[in-house]
């Protein structure tokens, strides 16, 4: 049984001291937060865990073999860093950090240690996601064209980062993972309504070569609470609404039909086709439980996560790019020169 550690008990920790004080595999052996009243919450669900406002007294000790970071994004870096180096396996919330060059620093410091790095992209892990990845790869949605996903909400409000890199890197990952690959480019433009600088609007679009577009619309100033996903292919359309109770996916058999297979000629005769709905039965497993029991699953097998840290420095480039475009006037920014430009230090191309 491993000895887990939680460090931040605020917004999303206590839903990892509940999930991981429940798994057969793990106890919660500490739980740290500057909030003595948040620790007091948390320890409800934990009651046998040590509890300290400073992580250093839980992560000094030998009996804890992993901790959980759930603080805020600019102290992932520094907490994750003293636990790697303290020889702890370390499970990171998103996003994983707020420079590429501190998530390719864990990156490394994980495979120099021989530790387990994974970063908390939970969607990846949502029944749902991974029915539509196997859909999207078996070819029944035809040639995929392009993704919109939303993830609006009223509240919120951070201090320390944005909304897009707040909420996006959950849709980030996704698209990611349905593409097969990371964008070429990206362009972002927001606005700041309550906090300047903080925007808390963001309208991301990603390029992922071939025609293939994402777009990323992030808002907690919207009346709505909405976290859908819609996936276009050539064949079939998917919707991917996090926000139903059950039918959270929906097969759309509807697209256009090109009855002379010219795809690109002005004069290509279209016709319309409106076919069936098809809601998927879908195994209500919950994707927090899954992940933390992966996490798990790859410390005690000495395995690698699906959302490792590479994949945490894949989104956090993604992030990084955006960010520059959004303080650039929604500029196209290459995700590869930004990133080669950041480990040099010199300016960045398009």
């Amino acid at each position: 049984m491993l000895q887990v550690a939680v460090v931040g008990c605020g917004h999303w920790g206590p839903n990892l001291v509940r999930s991981f004080s429940q798994l057969p595999d793990s106890r919660v052996a500490a739980i740290c937060d500057l909030d003595r009243d948040k620790l007091d919450r948390a320890l409800r669900l934990a009651p046998e865990a040590r509890t300290s406002t400073d992580y250093r007294e839980i992560i000094d000790h030998d009996a804890v073999d992993a901790v959980a970071i759930a603080t805020t994004a600019s102290t992932h870096f520094e907490i994750a860093r003293e636990c790697l180096l303290r020889g702890k396996h370390v499970f990171v919330e998103k996003p994983m950090c707020l420079t590429a060059a501190e998530a390719a620093a864990l990156v490394d410091l994980a495979r120099t240690r021989a530790r387990v790095l994974m970063v908390g992209h939970l969607l990846k892990y949502h029944p749902a996601v991974s029915y539509l990845k196997r859909y999207v790869e078996a070819g029944r949605l035809g040639d995929l064209l392009y993704i919109h996903s939303q993830r609006l909400n009223l509240g919120q409000v951070r201090r320390d980062e944005n909304a897009m890199w707040c909420l996006a890197s959950h849709d980030i990952a996704v698209a990611n993972y349905l593409c097969g690959r990371q964008p070429e480019a990206v362009a972002a433009v927001g606005q700041s309504y309550l906090r300047r600088p903080v925007q808390d609007v963001v309208f991301l679009t990603m390029h992922y070569g071939d025609g293939v577009l994402a777009h990323v619309h992030v808002s907690w100033l919207d009346p709505h609470k909405i976290r859908r996903m819609t996936i276009v292919g050539s064949r079939r359309m998917a919707v991917f609404d996090d926000m139903e109770a059950s039918e959270k996916l929906r097969i759309y058999d509807k697209g256009v039909d090109f009855p002379n297979g010219d795809y690109h000629s002005p004069d290509a005769a279209l016709s319309l086709r409106v076919g069936d709905i098809f809601v998927p039965k879908i195994e209500p497993i919950e994707p927090l439980r899954a992940e933390c029991q992966h996490f798990l699953d790859c410390v005690l097998n000495g395995t690698r996560p699906e959302t490792d840290g590479e994949e945490g420095l894949q989104v956090v480039r993604v992030l990084e790019a955006a960010e520059r475009s959004l303080h650039d006037g929604g500029r196209l920014v290459s995700v590869a020169s930004h990133s080669a430009a950041a480990r040099t230090g010199t300016p960045g191309g398009e």
